[in-house]
Formats: structure tokens, C-alpha cells, sequence
């Protein structure tokens, strides 16, 4: 029989996997069930000790005054007549037996429930032990588990290479590409979908970043390009920095092409680390040649999307004519994950741990100005906006704004930091995330949801959501089920785009709501259908082969019979030039690419029931 070696391996389901490690996050939420129990039980033994301790001291009372009314009583027979046993202490005799047998076999009682209270005592110090060693041994356990899905990072590494190497020979550069700190272990899941970004950022940094060898040569450095692609792990958070030593990023241009898209005005004051952010908006691209590398204004959206929902952020840094770092920052794990509780209202949110910068108490005048606005707070050289984290969310702000300190987190995604004041901090916990039903999930700013050990469920924030408050959404608790109810069924939409990825996308997401849906592939398609089928609204692309959507979108308003239908137009271009030529023609809404559902959904409905 040959022996096993150490290193021998098998092939194990992926969904066995994931089973088990669902398990093993019920396992911790029945523990801290367990523990919680076990935290009340203790409590009514302080009770019981209390109890025990009156209880004695009644005793001795009713036992002092027994004795007294015996000698009292032996005191007037004396008087009335005497007695055989005069030569005898009453106490010495049993003539009382009935009364003192009963005093002593309830002190005895007492100290028969003192002893069970110490036994008690004793057992809950031996489950306080085996519930500790039960928490080490579910904390190895569920790290044994998510070490089985965790594979290196060295697995993709020959793939990058590969992409480095035919970008710099296709564009003739000279670039060296190192890897370090490859060993570091990614979830395959994180792994798998973190592969497409860093090769964007890698296809960037070597189209836009790297000079050709004359021009590096005539700036005084080496011909040969480094790009650098560095792992780290920092506590919760995986740290994937990718580093170039080119030109660095152009903020004149970068401003230049955002004041044409109409995201800032000319004389708006921006700082570089604005401008640097710019570059990850939709359809944002500074090139002047299309290639395959660049020069398609997709890609960098991409990158923050992905990123985003992996539940982690993108932060740029960049000087001109040194090169650039883009850091991104991942959760170490997507199903388990550490949190903050706090209280708003009568809510209970958790926030991940790996978004929090501080949490502390501030007075209530350095967060709140004098007419109850908001205002900025300064905390280690970062400035932070300040909101009542009730009413970002649609609640109630917070009660805890007239006390003189004031609960507060500070939160951060990608380069947005915020002030979130709260009613009360209930502490951090380690949480098993769960997802939620697409009703709940639909709400842009939850991430996910938690089961506390008390059976609570408690939501989870998406913080790179609720950093951009300019355009949350608010929902009020009491609309929440008229929102989700509220489905216009039999309503028809007609959805022309040139993509067939996003007609089937957009027609799976209406069909959801009960809506009839048929699509179309450009102007020419849309005007042939029209002509069998009259839709109650219309969803347009801009940029389409034949006939583009706004020559659509001046056919249906000037046909009789059409122009009463109303149009949402969802698109990349959302310059003021775009947004005013889509207005001056009748266009009911204007969305970008690409697009929340939920305000899709909301914009729908409201042009639905207007009409």
C-alpha cells in the first residue's frame, strides 16, 4: 500500500465549496446566538445571587423574631400558672418544633439554592470555556474553508505578461513589466473578476502612459519603460498598485475634454485629484487616434465598475512627466466580512470596516452650522462632508444632532470622503454577508444584508454608493412596498439600440417588471416597426448605423400619430451640447451609459402614469 504524500491533492466541486462556507457563516450567527444566551443567563444569575442574599436576610429576621415570641409566650404562661419544665430554657425545649423546624428547613432551602446558584456559576464558567474554544476552532475552521478557495496570484501572472509584452510590441515601446508580491492568495472569484480591470489599467498604462524610446530619451530617462504591478495585504483589504514611470496623466487635456463634455464649467475651480477622477466617467477618453488600445472612451468605466461591485474602490495618483499609480483596494474575503453597527432612527446598519477612516465623537458646532446646514470637517489633512446619515438614507436625521457630541463615522471610497452622523454606535462585529432579493437589492446604496445573533436581519451600506450623494436616491421606509409594488403590466416599450448586448439586457430588466418589451436595432428597424406596433414609451440609443436616435427620436415628433409617446434616451454622450439638442427635440428624460436600474425604473414609471 503506498503511503499518502503531504502534498497529494483532489479535485473538489466549486459548490461544494461555496456550501461549505455557507455553513460554516451559519455556524458563526448560531454562535453568537449561543453567546448571547448565554450573556442573559448570567445576568439572572447576579439576580439569583441578589435574591439569595435577601432571602437569607429575611430569614434571619423571621428566625430573631420567632424566638422572640416564644420567649414572650413562655413569659405569660410563667405568669398565668407555671409549668412542669420551669427548670428548662423555652429554647431548649421543642415545645415550638412546628415553628422552628420551619424556619430551619427554609434557611436550609436557602442554602440548598446557594449551593445550586454555585454550581450554576461554576457550569457557566466551563461553557464561557467551551464557547471561547469553540470560537477558535469555527475561526480556523472558516479559515480553512476560505484558504480552499483562495488560489495565487501567480496564477494569472503569465497572462499579464503576455498582454504587456504584445501591447508594447504593437505600439513599438520598450517596457519591462515586474510583478511583486505574486504569492499573495485572492478568492478565485475575486481573482477571476479582477483579471479584465488589470488588463485595462496594464493596456493603459502602456498606450497612454509610456512614452516611445526618442521622446524617454530626450526627457533624460531609460528607453526601456518600467511598469510595476505590487500585492499587498493590509489587514481586511487586498492592495493591487500598479505603477508606471511614463508621462504621467495630462490634466489639461483631461479638463479640456471634461469642460467639452459638459461635467465641469470653464470657470469651475477643480483641484488635480478631481481631475484625475474624471478619466473613469463613461466614454471619457483623451486620445486623438482610435486604436485597440485606446481611444474608445470605454475601459476605465469599466475598471471603477467591476471594482465597485467587487465592494472595493480605485484611487488615482499621478505628476506629470514621472508616471502614475493606480491603487485598488479589495475586501479580502466577499462572504465574510467585519463591520461597524450603529443605530439610526430605529434602524440597525453595518458599514465595512475597511471604508472607516475613524469613528469618534464631535462637537456638535464643528458639524453643524448656524442655520442647521452641513458643513465640511477637517480630520489628519482630509476634508470630509458632512450629512445625517438618516436623512441620506430617506429616514429621519438623526436625534443625536442637538447633543453636544455628536456619533460620527468617517467613511471613504475611491477619493470621496464623507462624515456620516448616526444616533448610536452599537460596536463592530464579524458578519457573513448574504445578498439580498432583487426588491431590496435594487436600492443602490445596500450591499448586502447580516444576521445578527438575536435574529435581527440588519443591511449592509454600499459606501461607494452613498459617497455620491449628489445623486442618491432617496426612499422613504412607508414607500418602500409602493415602490416595489407599483408595476405598470401591459404597458409596451419599445428599446432600439445598435448593441445587442444591451437590447437584451434592457428587455430581461422590463420584463421583470411585467412589461412587454420589443426591440429594435436602429432608426431604419425602429420606423419599420413602428408602423405595426405603437409602444406606450420609448427607450433610444444616440449613436446608431442608418439613422441615428435623434433623427428617431424628430421622425416620431413630427408624425401625428407617434408624437404623443414619450422617450427616455440612454447614452455615453452626456454633454450639455448632447442634453440641449435631445431637449430642443422633445426628449422626455436623458440617462447615461451606464445606466441604474433603479432610476431607470423610476423614470419609466413616472412618464407611465403621467401619461
Amino acid at each position: 500500500e503506498l503511503a499518502e504524500s503531504p502534498e497529494d491533492k483532489i479535485r473538489v466541486r466549486v459548490t461544494l465549496i461555496d456550501k461549505l462556507t455557507n455553513l460554516a457563516g451559519e455556524m458563526s450567527i448560531s454562535r453568537a446566538q449561543m453567546e448571547q444566551q448565554q450573556g442573559a443567563f448570567k445576568n439572572n444569575l447576579v439576580e439569583m445571587e441578589q435574591t439569595v442574599i435577601r432571602l437569607r436576610d429575611q430569614l434571619r429576621r423571621f428566625e430573631i423574631e420567632t424566638e422572640a415570641q416564644i420567649l414572650s409566650h413562655f413569659s405569660e404562661q410563667k405568669e398565668l400558672g407555671g409549668d412542669d419544665n420551669e427548670e428548662f430554657d423555652p429554647l431548649e425545649l421543642d415545645r415550638f418544633s412546628v415553628m422552628q423546624q420551619l424556619s430551619r428547613s427554609l434557611m436550609e432551602s436557602v442554602s440548598d439554592l446557594s449551593n445550586i446558584q454555585d454550581f450554576l456559576k461554576t457550569q457557566t464558567r466551563q461553557s464561557d470555556s467551551l464557547l471561547i474554544q469553540q470560537s477558535r476552532i469555527g475561526a480556523e475552521l472558516q479559515e480553512g474553508i476560505m484558504r480552499t478557495r483562495m488560489i495565487p496570484f501567480s496564477t494569472i501572472s503569465p497572462r499579464l505578461q503576455r498582454i504587456a509584452r504584445l501591447t508594447a510590441r504593437e505600439l513599438h515601446k520598450q517596457v519591462d513589466f515586474f510583478i511583486i508580491g505574486e504569492t499573495i492568495e485572492f478568492e478565485r472569484s475575486v481573482l477571476n473578476r479582477v483579471v479584465a480591470p488589470l488588463e485595462h489599467l496594464l493596456r493603459n498604462a502602456i498606450g497612454h502612459g509610456i512614452e516611445d524610446p526618442q521622446t524617454r530619451q530626450q526627457a533624460g530617462k531609460n528607453s526601456v519603460a518600467k511598469i510595476t504591478l505590487e500585492l499587498l495585504r493590509e489587514g481586511a483589504e487586498l492592495v493591487i498598485k500598479l505603477s508606471d514611470d511614463g508621462s504621467g496623466l495630462n490634466l489639461q487635456a483631461i479638463r479640456q475634454k471634461a469642460e467639452e463634455r459638459g461635467l465641469i464649467k470653464p470657470d469651475t475651480v477643480v483641484n488635480d485629484h478631481e481631475l484625475m477622477h474624471f478619466i473613469i466617467e463613461p466614454g471619457f477618453s483623451t486620445a486623438k487616434v482610435l486604436t485597440q488600445v485606446s481611444g474608445r472612451g470605454v475601459g476605465m468605466d469599466v475598471v471603477n465598475t467591476e471594482i465597485k461591485q467587487l465592494g472595493g474602490g480605485l484611487r488615482i495618483h499621478s505628476k506629470r512627466g514621472e508616471g502614475s499609480l493606480f491603487e485598488i483596494r479589495l475586501p479580502l474575503s466577499l462572504t465574510i466580512n467585519h463591520a461597524l453597527l450603529m443605530q439610526v432612527g430605529e434602524e440597525t446598519i453595518a458599514i465595512p470596516m475597511n471604508h472607516m477612516d475613524a469613528v469618534m465623537r464631535i462637537p456638535r458646532e464643528k458639524v453643524i452650522g448656524e442655520d442647521n446646514e452641513v458643513c465640511h470637517y477637517q480630520y489628519m489633512d482630509n476634508s470630509y462632508r458632512v450629512f445625517h446619515l438618516g436623512e441620506l438614507l430617506g429616514f429621519s436625521k438623526a436625534a443625536s444632532v442637538e447633543a453636544p457630541l455628536i456619533p460620527t463615522l468617517l467613511v471613504r471610497a475611491a477619493n470621496r470622503r464623507v462624515a456620516l452622523l448616526v444616533d448610536r454606535i452599537e460596536g463592530s462585529k464579524e458578519i457573513v454577508v448574504k445578498p439580498v432579493g432583487p426588491q431590496i437589492g435594487a436600492i443602490r446604496w445596500i450591499a448586502g444584508a447580516t444576521i445578527l445573533g438575536d435574529g435581527r436581519v440588519v443591511l449592509i451600506l454600499d459606501v461607494p454608493s452613498l459617497t455620491r450623494v449628489d445623486t442618491t436616491i432617496q426612499i422613504e421606509p412607508s414607500k418602500l412596498v409602493e415602490l416595489v409594488e407599483e408595476k405598470p403590466v401591459g404597458k409596451t416599450i419599445m428599446v432600439v439600440d445598435d448593441s445587442i448586448t444591451v437590447r437584451k439586457v434592457t428587455a430581461r430588466l422590463l420584463k421583470r417588471q411585467g412589461l412587454e418589451v420589443f426591440t429594435a436595432k436602429d432608426g431604419i428597424d425602429a420606423i419599420s416597426q413602428l408602423q405595426e406596433h405603437i409602444p406606450d414609451l420609448m427607450l433610444l440609443d444616440v449613436e446608431m448605423p442608418r439613422m441615428d436616435g435623434y433623427e428617431l427620436a424628430t421622425q416620431v415628433r413630427n408624425n401625428p400619430d407617434l408624437k404623443h409617446i414619450p422617450i427616455i434616451m440612454i447614452t455615453s454622450r452626456t454633454g450639455a451640447k448632447h442634453r440641449d439638442k435631445a431637449e430642443k427635440i422633445g426628449i422626455n428624460r436623458y440617462l447615461g451609459k451606464p445606466f441604474n436600474e433603479t432610476e431607470l425604473l423610476e423614470n419609466i414609471r413616472a412618464l407611465l402614469v403621467n401619461d
